[in-house]
């Protein structure tokens, strides 16, 4: 007979703990920008600006910590400025590709 196991049992999953290197990050930005949601980007670079540090983040982005929460918090409309910054910070850009590929 197998054994069951309770949903509360599982281990949360952490996406964070998978976000080691700019090729890492890369991946995951990429799955989040298929989506076309402007607030899941702003979400992911949240999540990952998380993984790599707030601080050490902001201060490599030219922002302060504060807002950079603010920026990439959930629902929040950042522009592509910040956006832009917080990728270089990570390490990463974005690109364009044709949509119907």
């Amino acid at each position: 007979m197998s054994q069951k196991i309770k949903i509360s049992d599982l281990p949360t999953f952490d996406i964070t703990e998978y976000l080691e290197d700019e090729t890492a990050i890369a991946e995951y930005l990429t799955v989040v920008l298929e989506e076309n949601d402007p607030a899941a980007l702003a979400d992911a670079l949240g999540t990952v600006a998380r993984a790599r540090g707030m601080t050490v983040v902001a201060e490599s982005a030219g922002i302060t910590r504060e807002a950079l929460y603010k920026a990439l918090r959930p629902g929040s409309q950042p522009r592509f400025e910040t956006i832009q910054r917080v990728c270089t910070a990570l390490g990463v850009r974005l690109t364009a590709t044709p949509a119907h590929a």
